[in-house]
């Protein structure tokens, strides 16, 4: 059986609190550092009331498979929550940094071998960030947006089954352009405030700046992109982005997985409800697709490694 224990980068308030899983068997063995996705979701994959666990099952899915993991809770976030004293000061690059330092750690955990990166929705931009100062054996992006992000919040906009005031959808496509140009806006409405209230909006524009695909050129390690057809959130345009950022990106669309990465219809309040279903099982298709990728790469560096 595999087995997980706490493990923690950092001091005081500014310790970060993760979790290593372990496989049943002893080392040598590879590691996946696993990233998560955007605003409150914490190292399982779960927000607020919305309990999926399908980070935790992707741990443990990769551990049957032979790879120890780490996933982390993001500063401000779960268990480092402590870790942001000030919500105006964080950036888009502190991730980066903190990843970087995970990956780090997890290269000193005794019996790791080669480390590979998995980033899943928002995390996908953060692995491949750290990509660029990491040396990895490979690299998954699940759902990752292939768009800027205030280019995917304008398109969520759009969206059909979106529907907000009018006025409101104004104000809110002034302040993305505001804040995509590099200016802050001082005046939000009361309804707007838990998305755009001004101590969130120096990490908005730290994030709007990063174009995906442009930042998935500059890596040359192994890239598996990996998208759900019952995705609603990310698309598979924005997969097909990622591909096509440069030659040799491996592509897998798994048909009928959603943003958990589990099996659900494409209307969407039942598509929804899995986001709330713990104990519902990770798609099929994806852990095989994700451990071949890994399995193939892992050895291509060990070889590399031997000569």
């Amino acid at each position: 059986m595999p087995t997980e224990k706490s493990v923690s980068i950092g001091e005081g308030a500014e310790t970060l609190f993760g979790t290593l899983t372990l496989p049943a068997q002893k080392g040598p063995f590879d590691a996946v550092l696993i990233w998560s996705g955007s605003g409150p979701t914490d190292r399982d994959g779960n927000f607020s009331g919305h309990n999926n666990n399908c980070l935790e099952m992707l741990a443990h899915g990769l551990a049957d498979a032979g790879y120890a993991s780490i996933r982390a809770d993001k500063r401000g976030i779960g268990e480092s929550v402590a870790a942001v004293s000030n919500e105006i000061d964080l950036r888009f690059e502190t991730y980066i940094d903190d990843a970087v330092r995970w990956a780090e750690f997890l290269k000193q955990v005794p019996g790791v071998r080669h480390i590979l990166l998995l980033g899943h929705s928002e995390g996908a931009l953060i692995q491949t960030m750290v990509a660029q100062r990491f040396t990895a054996a490979g690299l998954v992006l699940v759902a990752g947006t292939g768009f800027k992000a205030a280019d995917i919040l304008r398109r969520q906009l759009a969206a059909p089954s979106f529907t907000i005031p009018e006025k409101q959808l104004t104000e809110i496509h002034a302040i993305l352009d505001s804040l995509d140009a590099g200016e802050t806006v001082a005046e939000i409405s009361p309804d707007l405030e838990g998305q755009y209230r001004p101590s969130v909006q120096p990490y908005l524009m730290s994030w709007f700046k990063y174009d995906p695909q442009a930042e998935l050129a500059k890596t040359e390690l192994p890239v598996l992109v990996i998208q759900g057809t019952t995705d609603f959130q990310v698309l598979l345009e924005d997969a097909e982005r990622l591909v096509a950022a440069r030659s040799a990106i491996e592509f897998l669309q798994i048909d009928g997985m959603n943003h958990v990465l589990k099996d659900a219809p494409k209307e969407r309040s039942s598509n929804y409800a899995s986001y709330g279903k713990p104990l519902l099982p990770l798609s099929s298709k994806l852990m095989p697709g994700i451990t071949t990728f890994f399995d193939k790469h892992a050895l291509a560096a060990g070889v590399a490694n031997d000569r």
